[in-house]
């Protein structure tokens, strides 16, 4: 038997509330290294995704002040999601199914991971150039 999500994942990922402004979600990026946080709601359920890149393109071109517009305003509602007992290669065929690199991994209505292309790089090929970029300190 192959291996599971939950092998693979990154635990407790970083998250924010629906009303964390744009600047709070940048900085906890900046802070923590990472191109994306979760958008939770107030009931402790998840409410979508927002990239790095969200905040720019959907925020900031858009004229969003960004310390008052919220995540919850440019983040993506509808995030595709996997179950931690799922195989990783569902995260791989998912992935190119819907052409996107992050996916947040639910048990219920429980958040308990997130699973990045990155993480399915270095478990699935460790010596391709995804995977050595991956491993990487940040150079910012």
């Amino acid at each position: 038997m192959g291996q599971q999500i939950a092998q693979v994942m990154t635990k407790n990922p970083y998250g924010v509330m629906t009303t964390a402004t744009l600047n709070e979600a940048a900085q906890m990026m900046r802070d923590q290294e990472i191109g994306d946080v979760l958008v939770m709601r107030a009931d402790g359920t998840l409410c979508g995704l927002v990239t790095d890149r969200d905040l720019v393109v959907r925020g900031l071109a858009e004229g969003l002040d960004p310390r008052s517009a919220t995540v919850e305003e440019v983040c993506n509602h509808d995030p595709v999601t996997l179950a931690p007992d799922q195989p990783v290669e569902e995260a791989v065929s998912t992935m190119r199914q819907y052409n996107i690199r992050r996916l947040p991994v639910v048990d219920g209505d429980n958040l308990v991971g997130i699973v990045s292309l990155g993480d399915l790089a270095i478990e699935k090929d460790p010596s391709s150039a995804l995977a050595d970029i991956s491993k990487a300190p940040s150079n910012n």
